[in-house]
């Protein structure tokens, strides 16, 4: 079960002075390369007490401000960000020997963006974000379905279905972006961007 990588390296010279344009290159190469939701990447949180907790979420957004993924108001994660505004994301691109780690703080998105995000979403999805209150205990799935089924007649095909209070968008504000490619002999390249105030700087690691 031990993968070993053939990697051509990281070319230092050839990456962005910033961490968000070098994002954009990989992502793109993860695109191009067919990966399987490449926008997929492990959100960690902390509670209060610093018990962690991490899961897959689909990024939704970026830009110079952040990464952006949307929630349950309720969930663990989001009740979490909310006692901890830390977070950690990582992107595992297995299959093309690269990962991204993510390290920040976390704000929250405002009801104008989460409501021009959600109007895109099928209208399956609206429903379902409606008809779970994530990380809840339910009796049955017959429940949840039931519940589906009730918002669906409440809302029928053509008609709009309003954004719920209890959902909308959250932001990763990185303080720290790390670029891991895979290396023969597990001597792995690491670039490490650190925000200081208004700049980004940047760090070889060993592997």
């Amino acid at each position: 079960m031990r993968q070993g990588y053939q990697g051509d390296g990281l070319d230092v010279t050839d990456f962005a002075a910033e961490p968000f344009t070098q994002f954009t290159r990989w992502f793109a190469d993860a695109v191009r390369a067919g990966l399987a939701e490449p926008n997929a990447m492990v959100l960690a949180t902390a509670s209060a007490d610093g018990q962690p907790s991490a899961r897959t979420v689909l990024l939704k957004g970026y830009d110079e401000r952040g990464f952006v993924f949307f929630t349950n108001y309720g969930s663990r994660k989001a009740r979490e960000a909310a006692e901890n505004p830390r977070a950690s994301l990582v992107f595992p691109w297995h299959e093309i020997g690269r990962q991204i780690v993510v390290t920040g703080s976390v704000e929250w998105l405002g009801r104008e963006d989460s409501e021009e995000y959600f109007r895109t979403r099928p209208r399956d999805s609206q429903l379902g974000a409606w008809a779970s209150q994530q990380s809840a205990t339910i009796i049955s799935r017959a429940e949840l379905e039931q519940h589906y089924l009730e918002l669906s007649a409440r809302y029928p095909e053509g008609t709009p279905v309003p954004l719920p209070e209890f959902w909308g968008g959250l932001r990763v504000v990185p303080q720290v972006v790390e670029f891991w490619m895979g290396r023969a002999s597990r001597l792995h390249d690491r670039l490490r961007y650190r925000r200081r105030s208004t700049i980004w700087m940047v760090d070889q690691l060993a592997p």
